[in-house]
């Protein structure tokens, strides 16, 4: 079993140190967590699965230009990503009224949004991740009005791709959460890149022919069936084949480092 040190444990993933400078290892766990961690859970096979998800949309969009910090998949839990400095932001883009967007506006769940909606999120647990504007995050150095532009451009094209693919394999892409990383150069150049991840845990999908819902909204709302969801997906992308995916096993660690996010 490989050694290495983990350099930051999030909610749904470990990072550790990568075999070259400048890599990562991100191991998904399966753990699930709601309403900023105050409701938890643990499925068996939910990190393969949303391994093999986002590694197959990663690397679809990479194959349409988009940019990712997403280098491979090594096993079944784990993929080498990019090490890249985390814009401190969750972007958001709501086709489909659904979540808060529907508690703030008095909104109906399953209405068809004028036009696609970006909202930006300040990545901060202790304030519960709070929506915030361009102002807030220029005001506050978060991101410069054009790395937003930039942001904004790369969602929207994330979305626009999404939305086809989806409604490909039967499934209503009714909003998703990414995150962007600014990404160095060996001559200091900088581009924004997408990293985080997106699967179930991170997106709105809904059946298009029945509007079941085939997401984290299941756990979220006590629905049951979290993880026949997920495989569902996985399933109607082609990623997994398994009935049950496997357990796949973590590195052991040598070492913590307790510092801030890399990634």
């Amino acid at each position: 079993m490989t050694r290495r040190r983990r350099i930051y444990e999030g909610k749904a993933k470990v990072l550790y140190e990568g075999p070259e400078p400048g890599t990562l290892i991100a191991h998904f766990k399966d753990d699930a967590t709601a309403f900023n961690a105050q409701k938890r859970a643990v499925f068996e096979g939910k990190g393969v699965l949303n391994n093999r998800i986002s590694e197959y949309i990663f690397m679809r969009l990479g194959e349409i230009g988009v940019p990712t910090h997403f280098i491979k998949r090594i096993n079944m839990r784990e993929q080498l990503i990019r090490q890249v400095e985390i814009i401190p932001l969750e972007v958001v883009v709501r086709n489909v009224a659904a979540g808060s967007l529907s508690t703030r506006l008095g909104l109906e769940d399953g209405v068809q949004l004028p036009r696609s909606i970006i909202e930006f999120y300040y990545k901060a647990d202790a304030l519960n991740d709070p929506l915030v504007s361009e102002e807030h995050i220029t005001a506050f150095g978060w991101a410069t009005p054009q790395e937003i532009d930039e942001v904004m451009q790369l969602a929207l094209r994330i979305n626009d791709f999404l939305v086809g693919l989806f409604l490909g394999i039967g499934i209503r892409l009714v909003d998703f959460k990414v995150e962007f990383g600014r990404l160095y150069d060996e001559e200091g150049q900088m581009r924004i890149v997408l990293a985080d991840e997106i699967s179930p845990d991170c997106c709105r999908l809904w059946d298009i022919a029945s509007s079941e819902k085939l997401d984290k909204d299941r756990f979220r709302k006590d629905l049951g069936g979290v993880l026949e969801a997920y495989q569902e997906v996985a399933r109607r992308l082609g990623v997994l084949t398994e009935t049950r995916p496997p357990k796949g096993a973590g590195p052991v660690l040598v070492a913590t480092n307790p510092t801030g996010k890399p990634n």
